[in-house]
């Protein structure tokens, strides 16, 4: 089963990725990625986390796609062939934002070294 939910996960990814680049209008000068997607054992829903640069931009997309999040829906729901495809709700992508800042601190702490 849980081999099943990772190629679940897998598949919802690439395709939310294809529709948010394609037909989703973000803010000038953002980029926006789906970072990774955590499906229920019961594929009633899934946690699609997303990370955007830059990242003063968050707030503004995540009301983008929680305002798009139907058509969002209606065009997975066209495009996967499952049984039951699960709701999806955005999350901000927390693991990006730490990964930076710890990148920073050591570059900060290497320059401090020489």
């Amino acid at each position: 089963m849980e081999r099943r939910i990772e190629k679940i996960n897998t598949l919802i990814k690439e395709e939310l990725s294809k529709i948010v680049q394609r037909e989703i209008d973000f803010p000038k000068n953002s980029l926006v990625t789906i970072t990774r997607v955590e499906t229920n054992k019961d594929l009633t829903e899934c946690k699609v986390f997303f990370s955007c640069y830059p990242e003063s931009k968050f707030d503004e997309v995540l009301r983008i796609l929680e305002k798009e999040i139907y058509f969002i829906q209606g065009r997975l729901n066209q495009r996967l062939v499952l049984k039951r495809v699960p709701m999806i709700r955005f999350k901000k992508e927390k693991k990006v934002i730490e990964a930076a800042r710890i990148e920073e601190i050591l570059e900060r702490l290497k320059r401090e070294k020489k």
